[in-house]
């Protein structure tokens, strides 16, 4: 595998702190560039997140002295980079147009963001779940008038609790689902220290999340059709989306409903037995395993099993039979890793290995 030489967009937030430090010593990808908002520009990346350093790590050596790009100066970043990762922090119209003057610049972009996530012609990934989506590209190349240049991107991160758990399940048509999450401040980008409201107490309220929640697995799960991606109809979902006190992590409980329903141990068969494109092709930052059930009555557990493997990892508990539904269960996910910054790598090598940033 050749050596690519890639950007982080919005390097200095949380979300591109993660980025770095996973781009830090991979073995496919090489950090040629950061770039963050123009107050940032110029200065060196160790002086940028001075004193705003978010990540338990520290900053990799390598990285210290890498000069800050403008992220709105795109040529500055054309000739340095293969492609880049974006993780912005701005309205989502400028976050799209951003992204799609990168990728009109012949560079592809691994996203972060939601901006672009509903656009039929947009892959929006959870490698292990959907990498038939890539084969969009195509026709959003067709759109933007490019030949290389495209954008993919990751779904929410709440999402990817429990998407991957049913995933394996949808062969027994599922009819409705109800779930509740439960999210990390990471996920706002806070510490305890940035979010003292945060401090015993839960916060039943998050902007936007409900809706994604509902809309986006449908994307997923959808169908290609005349090279673009046609959300699937059903199932129906209903989504209720809570900030709790806990540093990283989102947790979901799921209610679900089938329409051939299966027994218990089929569910945690299907579970042991799933593998994902990332896993047949051995990608540097698969998780193995992806899925794992354990059978303890209390868990998963936000602080024991957030980073099962290196944090790329679902973890299931708890199923047992639900009287309104067929079946209840609690997933859990690193929302930073693989819900974040994480997701995006695989995405990214996922692309790599599928040919798409050649």
């Amino acid at each position: 595998m050749k050596k690519y030489k890639v950007g982080v967009i919005g390097a200095t937030g949380m979300v591109g702190q993660r980025f770095a430090l996973l781009l830090a010593n991979h073995p496919w990808f090489e950090i040629s560039a950061l770039a963050a908002s123009q107050r940032s520009a110029g200065k060196t990346y160790e002086e940028a997140v001075q004193g705003r350093w978010l990540m338990s790590e520290p900053l990799p050596e390598a990285l210290k002295n890498i000069p800050l790009e403008d992220a709105a100066n795109v040529q500055a970043l054309a000739d340095k980079v293969d492609f880049v990762f974006c993780a912005v922090n701005m309205p989502k119209p400028a976050t799209r147009e951003l992204e799609e003057s990168y990728a009109k610049a012949e560079i592809p972009v691994v996203s972060n963001n939601s901006a672009c996530r509903l656009l039929p012609d947009v892959p929006m990934l959870i490698p292990e779940c959907n990498p038939d989506h890539a084969h969009a590209i195509a026709q959003q190349r067709k759109r933007l008038g490019t030949k290389r240049g495209f954008i993919a991107v990751k779904p929410n991160c709440s999402i990817q609790s429990y998407v991957p758990a049913l995933t394996p399940l949808t062969g027994c048509g599922i009819e409705s689902i109800v779930v509740c999450t439960y999210q990390a401040i990471s996920g706002a980008g806070k510490t305890f220290d940035t979010m003292p409201e945060i401090l015993d107490n839960v916060i039943p309220f998050i902007s936007g999340e409900e809706e994604k929640s509902e809309q986006e697995p449908l994307k997923i799960w959808g169908r290609m059709e005349n090279g673009l991606i046609v959300p699937a109809s059903g199932p129906k979902i209903s989504a209720q989306c809570l900030r709790v006190p806990v540093s990283d992590g989102h947790m979901a409980a799921v209610s679900v409903k089938f329409k051939n329903k299966p027994s218990i141990e089929q569910m945690k068969v299907a579970w042991a037995m799933f593998k994902g494109e990332p896993q047949k092709l051995e990608l540097p930052s698969a998780p193995q395993p992806f899925l794992r059930y354990f059978e303890e009555d209390n868990r998963p557990q936000s602080k024991l099993d957030r980073d099962l493997s290196g944090g790329m990892g679902i973890s299931i508990g708890r199923l047992r039979e639900d009287p309104v539904m067929d079946y209840r269960f609690v997933c859990l996910s690193h929302n930073t890793l693989r819900g974040a910054a994480g997701g995006g790598v695989l995405s990214a090598e996922l692309l790599c290995a599928q040919g798409w940033m050649d």
